[in-house]
């Protein structure tokens, strides 16, 4: 059965609330270059969000958004697909009366599977995305014991059949940044396109001046969990004459701002939930350095936004390679605050180097992750799909 037609169906299972929350609501992220006349986001939860503001992530598409809740993992004994079948059959349904030209889901998982079973019913192509590398940035995080793990970990183990399955049935598998490539291809995937994040295509603008204010700003943004905790930033701030701005939140906002308080830093550190995404990108050139801890593989928007205004960035040598943060466009540190202080210190004390790095990462950034040049990638590639049925 060969559908044609300008709608595009996309499944997924965030909660768009979640980021409309955190402000992080992109132009066209799900309809770069409105390629597609009408877009259907299916969401794998009983979420709800305000039709108006997602509009905005599928350009000048007719928006339909749809719900479908999740199998329960215990009750179809680890995802086993012969137990999914009713599932699968109201994706089915739903899929037969959108009629799409084309597949898209942001991960591999329920969504991913789902999307398979899709492609090879209907015959449309299907592009999936893989955002994170699971088996380094989760798997071996969760131990199977103490028992209150066990759980979290089953999940995360039966969660494999599904990877597997979205990779093998995908037309092109996205990578987001190259070092996720390895893993999808030991999974399954058999064509892989490296294309970055799609960020802000409309607020980043050049930093067009490197004297400091007074004094100096640093900022960062990340969720603040345990592999992205910047405590050692925050130490290092303590000893520094600079102001330090934290965006984000997670399991140790409140631990962030006990140890701010601890280290006398308190006055100097300055700390924001969240902040829409659009007045986040407008401020970044209006501070002196960027800074970051990371223990994960790859690279997320909140480095590359940074990057592509000319911000100086400094973040931790990563645990995992991440070839896209190794380069003199990048200034890289031990993750502990004598590590940040000197890279803060040097960059801080001396113009040419500071200037240097925010160049380099202009420069870079533009090559690599420029919105256009990510959204034109993209089209293309669906296009290509397209021209194939």
């Amino acid at each position: 059965m060969i559908l044609t037609g300008k709608t595009l169906l996309v499944i997924i299972e965030d909660e768009l609330n979640a980021l409309i929350d955190k402000g992080e609501v992109t132009d066209r992220y799900y309809n770069p270059g409105n390629l597609f006349d009408e877009v259907h986001i299916l969401m794998l939860n009983e979420d709800h969000p305000d039709k108006t503001i997602v509009q905005k992530t599928v350009g000048r598409a007719q928006l339909h958004m749809h719900n479908m809740t999740p199998p329960s993992l215990l009750r179809t004994l680890g995802w086993q697909p012969f137990l999914m079948q009713s599932w699968v059959r109201s994706g089915l349904n739903l899929a037969r009366r959108v009629r799409p030209a084309l597949i898209r889901t942001y991960a591999n998982y329920l969504n991913g599977f789902l999307g398979a079973q899709i492609r090879n019913h209907l015959k449309v192509p299907l592009v999936v995305s893989v955002h994170t590398h699971p088996d380094e940035s989760e798997r071996w995080r969760v131990p199977w014991w103490p028992q209150y793990f066990l759980m979290k970990r089953l999940r995360l183990e039966r969660r494999k059949m599904l990877e597997r399955i979205a990779l093998r049935a995908a037309d092109c598998v996205i990578v987001v940044c190259e070092s996720y490539r390895e893993y999808a291809l030991r999974y399954g995937a058999h064509r892989t396109e490296i294309i970055h994040n799609l960020v802000n295509p409309t607020h980043l603008h050049r930093k067009t001046s490197y004297d400091l204010h007074s004094p100096p700003r640093v900022i960062s943004v990340g969720r603040q969990i345990p592999g992205k905790n910047p405590v050692s930033l925050i130490r290092a701030v303590a000893e520094l004459p600079v102001i330090l701005k934290l965006v984000g939140d997670g399991e140790l906002h409140e631990y962030l701002r006990q140890a701010a308080r601890d280290c006398g830093a308190s006055d100097r550190v300055i700390f924001q939930r969240a902040v829409n995404n659009d007045e986040l990108c407008e401020m970044l050139p209006d501070f002196d350095i960027f800074a970051a801890h990371s223990d994960y593989c790859g690279i997320p928007k909140a480095i590359i936004e940074p990057l592509l205004v000319g911000l100086p960035v400094v973040i931790n040598r990563e645990r995992a390679a991440t070839p896209e943060l190794s380069g003199d466009w990048i200034l890289a540190v031990e993750n502990t605050p004598q590590g940040y202080r000197r890279a803060l210190l040097d960059l801080i004390q001396q113009y040419e180097q500071r200037t240097t790095l925010g160049n380099r990462a202009y420069e870079y950034a533009q090559e690599r992750f420029n919105p256009a040049k990510i959204e034109q990638q993209l089209v293309d590639l669906y296009r290509e799909l397209l021209a194939e049925l």
